[in-house]
């Protein structure tokens, strides 16, 4: 897999999202976490750019970061059709 750092960050974000008892239990709690992952996946995005294949870079630029799980997973190989 490419970039299982990203990879993680990624999944994480959903596993957050996806996440309805942190939601209703705490809903500050869950969107300062959304918040957090939000800049640490800006900030793996800032240290890799031009590094990045161009599609990978278009989906993190453009904020399409289910695509750009669906893109790491598939090492690559994914379309985004």
């Amino acid at each position: 897999m490419i970039h299982p750092e990203l990879a993680e960050l990624l999944r994480h974000r959903l596993e957050l999202i996806a996440d309805h008892d942190f939601r209703d239990r705490d809903p500050d709690g869950q969107l300062a976490a959304l918040q957090s992952v939000s800049e640490d996946i800006s900030r793996w995005h800032e240290g890799h750019r031009g590094h990045l294949h161009p599609r990978l870079e278009h989906f993190l630029s453009g904020c399409s970061f289910d695509k750009a799980l669906r893109f790491i997973e598939s090492d690559g190989s994914w379309s985004g059709h």
